[in-house]
């Protein structure tokens, strides 16, 4: 037996009525702060109680008798939606992808970044899956300039003088993943569109945690997973194409059935007349970047975790992250790991040096303390569940 479309949204919709998200209640929200002291959401971040039952509860429709997924289109536009409002998008600048990379692929792909010539402009502390693809694109014949950090920031300077007329796109991470610094992306921007070339940033540690307004900042393409910081799972994710790009200047460099819908046969005995062998209808929208399928049960939960987010209000969770943030920031130097976070930073993550990084993970997980550690680098970001013991376990184990 089929489930159609009427049937999964009245699974949806049978979830029951809760009153807006409130951040007293966020351990409770999230059972996992109850497991460990979770310090590492900028790695993977647990999803609500709520979410895991609207998963759990779409799993139960997925096995029914016939044993068909329920088929999901129009909880995906209700997300997109939601997304769109995180980030001051519309929702036809909206497509469901796979990943942050599988994001940065298809706008590298759809700029023919490979075969017209010219430059990337990008910078050290921009994700290294990002600096692989442009790092691999070389080989074809793209000139790729990384600008180095100074002081673990970027400076602006230093992008003026990498781009160029010949530049074709600046890719940034709008906050590292490294450390936590956030790009001047509107001073990045003007530069870009002033000599011609657009901008992609890598927003998976931003959105969610931190404001993000596509508009504002002048970004042109951003991509984001939904695990982190948008509380939701792996294999689900989200583009952003500015609505004037959109087949003008990034053209799809991949193809497939959510692209079209009324796809005609005009071919067999019995089919419709028609002047082609076959026809279809162009979908609109940013959905002319999606190939295949896409996680309907990866919807499911990025829906429950978008309406929690904007419930709460980024900047509240901003507001609660803050003094956290700022005692890691001032207490962990102390301890003998020095801080190479910007001070001014606004994300919830704080990262240090550390000279033992094997050592230091084993001593961390004795403790029962979750943060990550590698490339001799110790990053700990914080959330809505977090509180100041989570803080004091971490500070016991490294003292």
């Amino acid at each position: 037996m089929t489930v159609n479309r009427r049937q999964f949204l009245a699974v949806a919709a049978a979830m029951p009525a809760v009153g807006p998200p409130k951040l007293d209640s966020a351990r409770k929200d999230f059972p996992w702060s109850e497991r460990q002291v979770y310090l590492n959401p900028a790695g993977w971040h647990p999803i609500s109680a709520r979410s895991a039952e609207a998963v759990r509860r779409y799993a139960e429709a997925c096995s029914g008798p016939g044993g068909e997924a329920p088929a999901g289109d129009g909880v995906l536009d209700e997300v997109k939606g939601l997304y769109g409002r995180l980030i001051n998008a519309k929702p036809s600048e909206i497509a469901i992808v796979g990943s942050t990379l599988a994001g940065e692929n298809v706008v590298a792909a759809g700029l023919g970044l490979a075969r017209a010539g010219g430059n990337v402009v990008t910078d050290e502390l921009h994700y290294h899956g990002g600096l692989y693809i442009y790092k691999s694109l070389e080989k074809a014949g793209l000139e790729v300039r990384i600008v180095k950090q100074r002081d673990w920031r970027i400076d602006v300077a230093d992008m003026e003088r990498a781009i160029d007329r010949n530049t074709r796109l600046v890719a940034i991470t709008l906050v590292s993943n490294i450390n936590g610094y956030l790009h001047n992306a509107r001073a990045v921007s003007d530069l870009a569109h002033a000599r011609g070339a657009y901008l992609y940033a890598d927003v998976v540690q931003a959105a969610g945690c931190v404001p993000v307004d596509v508009r504002a900042m002048g970004i042109d393409f951003c991509a984001a997973s939904g695990y982190k910081w948008l509380m939701g799972l792996r294999g689900f994710g989200f583009l952003y194409v500015r609505e004037d790009l959109q087949e003008r200047v990034l053209r799809p460099a991949q193809f497939g059935d959510r692209q079209y819908r009324d796809f005609e046969y005009h071919v067999f005995p019995g089919s419709p007349p028609g002047k082609a062998p076959f026809t279809w209808r162009a979908n609109p929208g940013a959905a002319r970047y999606e190939v295949g399928n896409v996680s309907n049960i990866g919807a499911v939960c990025q829906r429950e975790a978008l309406n929690y987010i904007l419930g709460v209000g980024v900047e509240q969770i901003q507001a609660r992250a803050r003094p956290l943030v700022e005692t890691l920031r001032r207490e962990i130097p102390r301890l003998g790991y020095p801080g190479i976070t910007p001070s001014e930073s606004p994300a919830p993550i704080a990262a240090f040096l550390a000279e033992k990084p094997g050592p230091l993970a084993a001593k961390l997980r004795k403790a029962g303390v979750a943060a990550k550690v590698k490339w001799n680098q110790m990053r700990v970001s914080v959330t809505v569940f977090n509180n100041r013991g989570d803080i004091d376990r971490l500070l016991g184990a490294l003292a």
